[in-house]
């Protein structure tokens, strides 16, 4: 059952608490549950909110998924949308709410923000379903990022770029 996606606002700050701290628990996000505070939601919900874009998925009132990111404030790279984080609830992976999610982006995107071309985001090498799902909307990989990511179960791992053109 695809969920409902539809954009946050300010009121689903708590609830996106829950779903980071579950997704963070399970090596989802690249914070820890500790990380994940008011202050760092609130903050990146205000900045989407005020210049970009955040996506909620909702299944049964719940939700399940977030998406966010906004355009670089630089006039020289304005027409780049990155800062991309999506989170979807470990229970509810594999479900489409992640694709759901990036296609209302996509879509939010070319409809309210006409000069964004590009739109780019970050994705460790070792998460190939995120891959394979970035992959089948588009997206290529452009860049790596060497031994840029620390586990701390010590070992690094690189950040690949990847970027798509959506004009």
């Amino acid at each position: 059952m695809t969920p409902d996606i539809r954009r946050s606002t300010v009121q689903d700050t708590d609830g996106i608490i829950a779903l980071y701290k579950a997704a963070a628990a399970s090596g989802g996000l690249s914070r820890k549950p500790d990380e994940i505070t008011h202050a760092y939601v609130g903050g990146f919900l205000k900045q989407a909110v005020e210049a970009g874009l955040s996506l909620v998925a909702v299944r049964d009132g719940v939700i399940i998924g977030e998406i966010h990111g906004w355009p670089m404030p630089q006039s020289q790279f304005a027409h780049v949308f990155g800062d991309i984080t999506i989170a979807v609830h470990p229970q509810a992976q594999g479900q489409g709410a992640g694709r759901a999610m990036f296609k209302g982006l996509i879509a939010e995107i070319e409809t309210v923000l006409p000069h964004i071309r590009r739109i780019e985001l970050g994705c460790r090498e070792s998460n190939a379903r995120a891959i394979a799902l970035y992959e089948s909307l588009g997206f290529v990989v452009e860049g790596r990022l060497k031994n840029r990511i620390y586990d701390e179960a010590g070992f690094y791992e690189d950040d690949l770029a990847m970027a798509l053109l959506v004009r």
